[in-house]
């Protein structure tokens, strides 16, 4: 598995799961029209271009050039990142987000200067979310409670983060 720069005829397949209750179901966005996934896909081509950029949105491809999920690195302040990710749901429990996990925080530690800090949240039913976060080498910081409202009331989000010399130890 690879990533590679997402680009606008990645929605079709970025549909198949956006579009599924289950895939969403601790996310502020989705179930999506396909209206919307075409609305995020051209968000995040677009995000590639502008300067300085803040946002790099990929998709994870398999050795087949098939697209399986997609992840993005957002900066969110000075010395601080933020990844996010998602898998195919015909693909899940198959590794492919640890992998997209890894390779997002490779990247960012690699490629943007005076990176101290990258984070991550997830919703606490999500374990398989808390696992790949923990794959990574992130440690849990606690619990922030009712930051998001989503279709089922609010939500609480874990906290993640690692450090630049824990990614370096670990390296």
């Amino acid at each position: 598995m690879r990533l590679r720069p997402i680009v606008h005829s990645d929605a079709d397949r970025i549909h198949e799961w956006a579009a599924q209750p289950e895939v969403c179901r601790y996310q502020p966005w989705g179930p999506n029209t396909r209206a919307d996934t075409e609305a995020f896909v051209a968000e995040a081509v677009k995000a590639w271009e502008v300067r300085p950029q803040r946002r790099w949105a990929w998709v994870a491809v398999d050795p087949s050039d098939i697209v399986v999920g997609n992840g993005e690195v957002n900066l969110r302040g000075h010395g601080r990142a933020e990844i996010s990710y998602v898998v195919h749901i015909e693909l899940w429990g198959k590794g492919i987000g640890s992998a997209i996990g890894d390779q997002l925080t490779g990247w960012a530690f690699t490629h943007l200067a005076g990176l101290e800090r990258l984070e991550a949240t997830c919703d606490p039913r999500n374990s398989a979310s808390a696992s790949v976060l923990r794959h990574v080498g992130m440690t849990y910081e606690g619990t922030l409670r009712h930051v998001q409202l989503i279709r089922d009331g609010w939500r609480d989000s874990q906290v993640f983060s690692i450090l630049r010399s824990e990614w370096a130890a670990n390296t």
